[in-house]
């Protein structure tokens, strides 16, 4: 494969520091098992700098004990072939833990207000590990700039204020939620899907419609839109984590909703746990629109 792939972090320095010399590089953080979303991550990287440097990485520190770190999903050669396709120049996949982590490490990254509802409160510790391996990649890279998908949205957010608090100076781009053709979002853990949990988890996306629908007739309500989320998600049998309308920028529940405010769910298809998100005043009709990894939202 064309794609190299760096195994060391002291390796990985030098190759972006080399690839900076070129102009501009683009970083694109993954934990690997790579879907459409990340090509599409990818692409867009690929588009805005003449070097991409993708990270594959299943962070140790991002998961609670309880969680699915040692089943999270792995193909690394399947994960080259697509950064190869998606226009990729290099993979940082570290040989082990302990190249990010090694014997003695101690040092972590806090997020602030931001890492504390919805997935913060659900996943204590959670952002502390996602902030701190971030910062990592962002100071072995020095990248111009780091894209990151939607559909982690208040991750999204978290990073965006980690890397302006401290001064990092990478901008930090998100970009549109990639879909199946039936709307459910893209993601790593659709893998652990049976077919009737599969067919169940797109009432996600269809909680989704259902709130913008909602709030184009009128209904501003959080409280109600809330409800409508969740008793659309428990009809197919989902069991749900939140369902929660908040603000965009600092994620605070809003007293009235407006277009720009955005609903997040957490809900459980079986035992896989899936997330999802948009803003309440796209598009009420949901359509979706063909790309070449994948369906996105018109407009």
């Amino acid at each position: 494969m064309s794609v190299g792939v760096i195994a060391t972090a002291h390796d990985f320095r030098r190759a972006c520091q080399e690839a900076r010399t070129d102009g501009e590089l683009a970083l694109v953080p993954t934990m690997g098992y790579l879907h459409g979303g990340h090509q599409s991550l990818i692409q867009a990287a690929a588009l805005r700098a003449p070097t991409v440097a993708v990270t594959i990485f299943v962070n140790p520190t991002q998961f609670g004990p309880a969680e699915d770190l040692s089943r999270y999903p792995r193909n690394i050669e399947g994960d080259l072939r697509k950064c190869e396709q998606a226009g990729a120049t290099f993979v940082f996949a570290p040989k082990g833990p302990e190249e990010m982590y090694p014997p003695g490490f101690q040092t972590w990254v806090e997020p602030g207000p931001l890492a504390v509802p919805l997935e913060g409160e659900k996943r204590p510790g959670h952002f502390r590990g996602v902030v701190t391996i971030v910062t990592k990649f962002f100071a072995l890279s020095r990248a111009d700039c780091a894209f990151f998908g939607e559909k982690d949205y208040q991750q999204l957010l978290v990073i965006r204020r980690m890397n302006a608090d401290l001064n990092l100076g990478v901008e930090v781009i998100g970009r549109p939620i990639m879909r199946e053709s039936d709307g459910l979002a893209m993601s790593s853990r659709n893998a652990y899907l049976s077919p009737d949990e599969r067919a169940r988890a797109t009432a996600l996306w269809r909680a989704l419609k259902a709130v913008r629908n909602a709030f184009k007739a009128g209904e501003v309500q959080p409280a109600r839109l809330e409800e409508l989320a969740r008793q659309t998600l428990l009809a197919d049998g989902l069991r749900v984590d939140y369902a929660e309308v908040r603000d965009p920028v600092e994620l605070q529940r809003p007293e009235k909703v407006d277009a720009a405010s955005r609903l997040l769910i957490a809900a459980f298809a079986g035992k896989t746990r899936l997330i999802d998100n948009g803003a309440i005043g796209a598009a009420a009709a949901g359509g979706l629109a063909a790309t070449p990894f994948g369906f996105c939202e018109q407009g």
